[in-house]
């Protein structure tokens, strides 16, 4: 049993805890997020000690962790409860699938698996590399629009942009997914119906996709997705998180909608 590094970590996403049981070293975990996900056994073991935006304190404390992992600027202000109740926080901001690998390599190195972790990230990089190539013997690429929220409405974030590209799209507002804020990559409605994709794919964070009020949208019924039926569910789980699943499962999905 590997007994360096810390002991008692707690996930405030679902990311760490997929990547430190892909590592094989869940035993490290004591508490996770109410959203993890993947893998499916994790919330059937381990306590909920958070949301996304918010946590209990007193609970994650509790647990004695000697390390609590989160992710983005969402969770800065638990992170500082955090902190002045005098727990060691690690929180990331990955937005690139390069940073996504910089991650599953960090903690890795963390959690003294530095190999297991080189050996993940380059398995990720050859899938990327197969799809890549796939996209390129495309004759051509659909234009893309990613959803990721209806009201305000926000296009794609960055890693979910490049994921798109890799498959064979063409994200119509690739240039909104470098903004790492919400904010930066809110669009109007008409921006959509101007740059008429071709296929929309959809995935709000914490609701359903309404795709039937999406069709119903002023002006969108010229849209070529629209009146091809094209418009498509994605589970958020899958990519809305920047952890392995938007890598493998989350990508695999995108490139069978996007070359169906």
């Amino acid at each position: 049993m590997n007994s360096k590094g810390p002991q008692r970590i707690v996930c405030l996403t679902e990311e760490p805890t997929e990547i430190l049981y892909l590592l094989g070293e869940e035993r490290r975990i004591v508490g996770i997020t109410v959203y993890t996900v993947r893998p499916p056994e994790a919330k059937e073991r381990f306590p909920v000690v958070s949301a996304f935006v918010d946590g209990s304190v007193k609970r994650i404390c509790e647990l004695k962790p000697d390390l609590i992992i989160g992710f983005s600027d969402i969770q800065s202000d638990l992170a500082a409860k955090l902190i002045k109740a005098n727990q060691q926080v690690l929180i990331f901001n990955q937005r690139s699938i390069e940073e996504i690998l910089e991650v599953i390599l960090t903690i890795g190195r963390i959690v003294s698996a530095e190999n297991k972790a080189e050996k993940l990230v380059e398995g990720y990089r050859i899938s990327i590399s197969e799809a890549k190539e796939k996209a390129d013997s495309l004759k051509k690429r659909p234009r893309v629009y990613f959803e990721e929220w209806d009201e305000p409405t926000f296009s794609a974030i960055r890693w979910v942009s490049e994921l798109i590209e890799i498959a064979g799209g063409v994200d119509i507002f690739s240039e909104k997914s470098h903004g790492k804020l919400a904010v930066e990559r809110e669009i109007q409605w008409s921006d959509v119906v101007e740059r008429d994709p071709e296929v929309i794919l959809a995935s709000w964070c914490g609701k359903p996709v309404d795709v039937d009020s999406i069709r119903k949208r002023p002006g969108w019924a010229s849209i070529s997705a629209i009146k091809n039926d094209r418009i498509y569910e994605i589970d958020p789980s899958i990519i809305l998180q920047p952890g392995p699943a938007s890598l493998t499962d989350g990508l695999k999905v995108i490139q069978s909608l996007i070359l169906e």
